[in-house]
């Protein structure tokens, strides 16, 4: 039996996945993280603690010596995208915390790039919006603000992935995947390489830059000492909503997946083809294997997830977060009441890094299930902005949607989402998509996997219940509640 394992590295924690020939879950490990928020709109993580926790994680797959370190093909890592790493590769040591995509300390740094008058040509280049959301803000801010980093010629740069392989290969590689390059706001989306011309406006030297490799390549070896003395290869690099969309199995045109982790996004596969969005939402790449490239479009969502857990740990309303379902079942409707959780800004489509969280429609008669129920539609009521969206920019309905992460267990959340869309809500048993897309493309490098493996998911489909005009009444009063978030 060969296996392959997956560390997916995300904002609240990292896991190791190993997964056996036949793609199934063999054994997995976990370690929380800690965020860290220094000041409102800050967002960071200890890189030290990242990669400790990556090291625990392997460690835990392994300590009992049922299976053997040396039994592992090869290695793929998923990743927070555009969280952002800056270290000393002399020290190997960060010069400052990682900034998390989440983050919204450059926004300064955004505004005044949008008033010199670049995002019609930074938006051609990346595929991307001027937001404090990518990397090369954050890059930025961390020269603006941490002394002497301008004059440091030892500096390296990387999204997680990259700090990761560098620590993993004993600072041997320094590489980057396309997924990951393309969140930077660095690469010119369509050459898959740095962009000069955006280097040279946002006064970032190519030097600390990664070199940008296909997702599924030869990214070295781990050292020995870190493997229970095994030089596994390392196979696969991967943005974690890329990866998700290779695990669900979206490798047609037109196929369609939403994350609902700890913010929510909604990918779209759009094949070779580069669509330019009309209504903001972000061009990415999907993959690249081979000499074959897959674009997706992307709507991303600041706060899913992350809502329940407000619920759980600001507010105390609920003790799990497997509780929300019980809860929200138990009323029949929304009395009214609406979350627009705008906690970091509104994502997409909307794009307004000022606008800010509200609570709306609530009376006498509104208790905690309310609210609950209204952090769970809410969910759901940022999905259907962006799937109108899309449909609009590819000019064709989509049929059916896929999901996963944490709160795709919640059946409540599932079934309305389907009533809201009407359409089918796709789920996997399994829900480790993110963790079997970079296993998957890791497998596929080593021989391990191929293509035809991959054709038979099976899903439990949630179909449409409710009236469609009853479900846009529901959807109008977001709308409303929206439209006073950005007023405001």
């Amino acid at each position: 039996m060969r296996y392959i394992l997956a560390i997916d590295q995300g904002t609240t924690s990292t896991r190791a996945i190993l997964f056996d020939e036949n793609q199934n879950v063999v054994k997995v490990a976990q370690k929380a993280l800690t965020n860290i928020f220094p000041h409102p709109g800050h967002v960071e993580q200890d890189a030290q603690e990242i990669w400790l926790s990556a090291l625990s994680v392997i460690q835990e797959i392994f300590y009992d010596g049922k299976i053997k370190a040396q039994e592992v093909a090869s290695i793929g890592i998923a990743n927070q995208r555009e969280t952002t790493v800056i270290w000393d590769k002399e020290s190997g040591q960060p010069v400052y915390n990682a900034i998390v995509w989440q983050s919204r300390q450059s926004s300064y740094i955004v505004d005044r790039i949008k008033k010199a008058g670049y995002d019609n040509l930074f938006k051609e280049k990346t595929g991307l919006l001027l937001d404090p959301y990518f990397s090369f803000t954050k890059i930025m801010w961390l020269y603006e603000n941490i002394p002497g980093l301008k004059n440091n010629e030892n500096l390296l740069f990387g999204t997680v992935d990259t700090w990761l392989l560098w620590k993993l290969t004993g600072g041997k590689v320094h590489a980057t995947d396309v997924t990951n390059a393309s969140r930077t706001g660095l690469m010119n989306i369509a050459k898959l390489d740095w962009d000069d011309e955006l280097l040279k406006l946002f006064d970032i030297p190519r030097s600390i830059l990664p070199e940008i490799k296909d997702t599924a390549a030869d990214f070295g070896k781990v050292l020995e000492y870190y493997f229970f003395a095994y030089a596994c290869p390392i196979m696969s690099l991967i943005g974690d909503q890329q990866a998700a969309l290779f695990g669900q199995s979206c490798f047609k045109r037109g196929e369609s997946k939403n994350t609902y982790g700890t913010g929510g996004f909604l990918l779209i596969n759009t094949g070779a083809s580069l669509i330019k969005s009309k209504h903001d939402l972000l061009s990415t790449v999907a993959w690249k294997i081979g000499n074959e490239i897959t674009y997706a479009l992307e709507g991303s969502i600041f706060v899913s997830g992350s809502l329940i857990q407000w619920l759980r740990d600001s507010l105390k309303i609920i003790g799990k977060a497997q509780d929300s379902e019980a809860i929200a079942s138990s009323i029949d409707d929304n009395g009214g009441v609406y979350i627009v959780p705008a906690f970091t800004g509104m994502g997409a489509p909307y794009w307004d890094k000022k606008a800010r969280g509200l609570i709306c429609g609530l009376t006498r008669g509104s208790d905690h299930r309310y609210l609950v129920r209204a952090a769970l539609e809410a969910m759901a009521y940022q999905v259907k902005d962006l799937l109108d969206a899309v449909e609009e920019d590819i000019g064709y309905k989509i049929d059916s949607l896929r999901v996963d992460g944490g709160a795709a267990s919640n059946n409540f959340l599932l079934q309305f989402q389907s009533d809201l869309l009407q359409m089918p809500i796709m789920r996997k048993p399994m829900q480790e998509s993110t963790a079997l897309g970079a296993a998957r493309m890791a497998g596929l490098k080593a021989g391990v996997y191929h293509y035809e493996d991959f054709t038979n998911d099976t899903f439990t489909a949630f179909e449409p219940q409710k009236d469609a005009e009853m479900m846009n009444l529901y959807y109008q009063g977001w709308l409303k509640a929206v439209a006073k978030c950005l007023k405001d």
